[in-house]
């Protein structure tokens, strides 16, 4: 059990983002094979024959301590930073702190030639790492971008919502199952580690993150401030290849083909427009199918700045579940 001081005052200083360079190193530590691998079995296939083209990666990230330097995830600036401007912020990094943590992650060990180089070089060896994460962004976090950004901002809205509706301290219960708060501390149930984190004078920061999947990760003392990461809710659907129902199911039975196949893809969250494009439907018949979902209590909608999401309800979760459904 770790204790992470967090007390009631806390939450004025709390807030919600969603980091590219959090996805990037949750997606790197899932390659790890953890209890989470056949969620993304889809992707782990498209993403580790091509491991060998990004070695500063495998080398900084992938090493035998599984521990990630904490300048690559500085705590985000905004809600919504892009990841050229968290390039921006790593390119910032002193020096001398970008080789230490990368040294960290071999102590004890015979480092590979590209870890080596931060020692003689860390300059050099930075602008390596950045344009190799550059790669292994394009091919392994780019493709699900707009799944994994619409569920954080789902996740946010949400949060958000009940936060108004039954007070602030909703914005961190149920976060995740290893998580607790009593009030003076966050709980975080890690099987082998034990201690007490102390405040640090910055905020918090809740990344709500897809590949973190049944993870969850604390970093206490970054000097860009505190950041929490977890799975946003329904982070299982990220995974699924949106499949239609069959044309003999009892959920088309029950909804009719169209109205099936949107309750189906709204595992994940959609608005209007991506339901339209990826059914092919025009937008009057795709809003009229979600409007239709929602008043009948199957979907809700979220609304994240001038986008309205729609997502299934756990009823909805529930009939789309059902066998031959």
């Amino acid at each position: 059990m770790i204790e992470w001081e967090f007390r009631a005052a806390d939450l004025a200083g709390l807030r919600f983002a969603h980091s590219p360079m959090a996805e990037v190193v949750a997606s790197v530590f899932a390659l790890r094979e953890g209890s989470d691998a056949w969620m993304r079995a889809s992707w782990r296939s498209r993403v580790v024959p091509r491991l060998p083209s990004w070695p500063t990666v495998r080398g900084v990230l992938l090493g035998p301590h599984g521990y990630a330097p904490d300048f690559l995830t500085p705590a985000p600036r905004t809600g919504r930073p892009t990841l050229a401007e968290e390039f921006a912020e790593i390119a910032a990094t002193p020096l001398d702190r970008v080789a230490e943590q990368v040294a960290s992650a071999w102590a004890g060990r015979d480092a590979p030639p590209e870890v080596d180089r931060f020692a003689r070089d860390p300059r050099a060896g930075l602008t390596v790492l950045l344009a190799e994460i550059r790669s292994y962004f394009a091919v392994a976090i780019e493709p699900w971008w707009l799944r994994l950004r619409t569920a954080a901002e789902a996740e946010i809205a949400t949060r958000a919502r009940a936060a108004a509706e039954h007070g602030a301290r909703t914005l961190v219960d149920e976060l995740h199952p290893r998580l607790d708060w009593n009030g003076s501390a966050l709980l975080l149930r890690y099987p082998h580690k034990h201690g007490r984190w102390g405040a640090t004078g910055h905020g918090l920061t809740l990344l709500p993150t897809g590949f973190a999947g049944s993870q969850v990760y604390a970093m206490p003392d970054s000097p860009s401030g505190r950041t929490l990461w977890y799975a946003p809710r329904g982070f299982g659907n990220l995974w699924t290849e949106d499949p239609q129902p069959a044309a003999a199911s009892p959920l088309t039975a029950l909804l009719g083909p169209t109205r099936a196949a949107v309750l189906t893809l709204l595992a994940a969250p959609y608005s209007t427009g991506d339901v339209a494009a990826r059914l092919g439907l025009a937008a009057g018949t795709a809003s009229h199918h979600l409007t239709t979902l929602r008043d009948a209590g199957l979907a809700s909608a979220e609304r994240t700045g001038r986008r309205l999401l729609y997502q299934r309800t756990p009823l909805g979760d529930q009939l789309a579940a059902r066998p031959g459904g």
